[in-house]
C-alpha cells in the first residue's frame, strides 16, 4: 500500500496525543503543576495536528463533514464522531486545569475512555479490511492501542521531569508490552498465508500455477499508485531494526536510566530524548506498516 505522509502524521500525532489525553484524565499528572498544564495544550495540539493532517489525505478535504454520516456501518466515520466527541470533556478539562488549577474525574474518565475508542476505532479502519491479510488481525488495535499508551506514558514522564515514578513504571510496561505486541503482529504477517492468491483470484487454480501474462493496464492508474506500492525486503528489514531500536529500545533505556537518576534536570533530558527517539521510530513503524501491506487486487497486477 503506499505510504500516504498524511495518515502516517496522522497515526502518529493523534496517537501519541490520545494517550496523553489517557494520562491526563486518569489524573497521574496535578492540575496545578505548570507542566501539567503544558500537558493538556500539548495532547490537544498534537491531537489538532493530527486530525488536521488526516484532512490531507482526502480528494475534498471540505466535505469531510460527509464521512460522519456512515457511523453506523464505517470504521472512519466511527472515529471521526469519537474524534469530535472527545475533543470537547478534553477541551473543557485543559480549561478547568489552565485556570482553576482543578481535575474532574467525571470529565476524566470521559475523556481517557473516549481517547482509548478513538484510537481502536482508528486501528479499526484497517483491521476491518479482509482484503489486507496483515491488517486483518486483533493484534492490528491492540498494537495501535498499545504504542498509544505508551508514547503518552512516555510523553507524561518526559514533561513531568522525572517527578512522577509511577507514570514511568507504567510507560516502562507500555513500551514493553508494544514492543511484543508489534514482535507478535510481525511474526504473523511474515507467516500468515494470504487469503487471495492469482490461483483463487482468477479461479484457475485447478489448472495449476497461474502466472501474470499482461497486466490489466498499460499505464499506471489509482489502484497501482495506491496499492501497489513495494519496498525491497533487504531495505525493510533495516528500517524494522531502526523502528525498534528507536520506538522501544530507546526509550525504554531513558526511562531505566531516569528512574535510576531520580528527579533533576538530566532526567528530564535523558526522557525528552526518549520520548523523541520514540517519535522517530512510531513514524518508520508507520511507514513500514503502510508500505509492506499487500492488497489482494494486486493479484491481477
Amino acid at each position: 500500500m503506499h505510504p500516504a505522509a498524511s495518515i502516517i502524521v496522522f497515526t502518529t500525532l493523534s496517537g501519541l496525543g490520545y494517550g496523553l489525553a489517557v494520562v491526563l484524565g486518569l489524573g497521574f499528572l496535578g492540575p496545578s503543576l505548570l507542566s501539567s498544564k503544558i500537558a493538556y495544550v500539548l495532547s490537544l495540539t498534537l491531537i489538532g495536528v493530527g486530525l488536521l493532517s488526516s484532512l490531507l489525505h482526502l480528494g475534498n478535504p471540505q466535505r469531510a463533514w460527509r464521512a460522519l454520516s456512515q457511523w453506523r456501518s464505517s470504521w472512519l466515520s466511527r472515529e471521526g464522531v469519537m474524534a469530535i466527541a472527545t475533543f470537547v470533556p478534553l477541551t473543557l478539562s485543559t480549561t478547568l486545569a489552565i485556570f482553576a488549577n482543578r481535575h474532574d474525574t467525571v470529565l476524566g474518565l470521559i475523556t481517557a475512555f473516549g481517547s482509548l475508542v478513538t484510537v481502536y476505532c482508528t486501528s479499526m479502519i484497517y483491521a476491518s479490511l479482509k482484503t489486507v491479510d496483515c491488517w486483518h488481525t486483533k493484534l492490528t488495535p491492540l498494537c495501535f492501542l498499545l504504542f498509544s499508551l505508551a508514547g503518552g506514558f512516555l510523553l507524561a514522564s518526559a514533561i513531568a521531569g522525572g517527578n512522577a515514578l509511577v507514570v514511568e513504571l507504567l510507560a516502562l510496561l507500555f513500551v514493553l508490552l508494544a514492543l511484543v505486541a508489534k514482535m507478535v503482529w510481525r511474526k504473523h504477517a511474515a507467516t500468515r498465508q494470504p487469503r487471495s492468491t492469482p490461483e483463487s483470484a482468477t479461479g484457475l487454480g485447478f489448472i495449476g500455477k497461474v502466472r501474470l501474462f499482461e497486466r490489466p493496464h498499460a499505464l499506471d492508474n489509482y489502484l497501482t499508485r495506491e496499492m501497489g506500492f513495494r519496498v525491497a525486503r533487504k531495505h525493510a528489514a533495516k528500517l524494522w531494526v531502526v523502528a525498534f531500536v528507536c520506538g522501544a529500545i530507546l526509550p525504554i533505556l531513558a526511562l531505566l536510566l531516569s528512574v535510576a537518576i531520580g528527579s533533576g534536570l538530566s532526567a528530564q533530558l535523558i526522557l525528552c530524548a526518549g520520548i523523541l527517539a520514540h517519535l522517530l521510530g512510531i513514524l518508520v513503524e508507520r511507514w513500514l506498516f503502510f508500505a509492506e501491506a499487500r492488497h489482494a487486487v494486486m493479484n491481477y497486477y
